[in-house]
């Protein structure tokens, strides 16, 4: 899972398995699988980047 935060300033943790789509429309939107949205203040890049980091640590281990 990954760990981003909301808009209100929460942090919560996405699992990247579920993510199906993340766009910036300019804020940063992450459609999961599910249907449901989520507005992050990452940007798509920093969204990008610790999907690929997670993946990274898990085929580490």
């Amino acid at each position: 899972m990954i760990e981003v935060t909301k808009l209100d300033g929460s942090i919560i943790l996405v699992n990247i398995n579920l993510i199906e789509i993340v766009e910036e429309t300019p804020d940063t939107l992450i459609t999961l699988t599910t249907g449901k949205k989520i507005l992050v203040k990452e940007s798509r890049q920093e969204v990008k980047n610790l999907v690929k980091s997670y993946r990274k640590d898990i085929f580490a281990e």
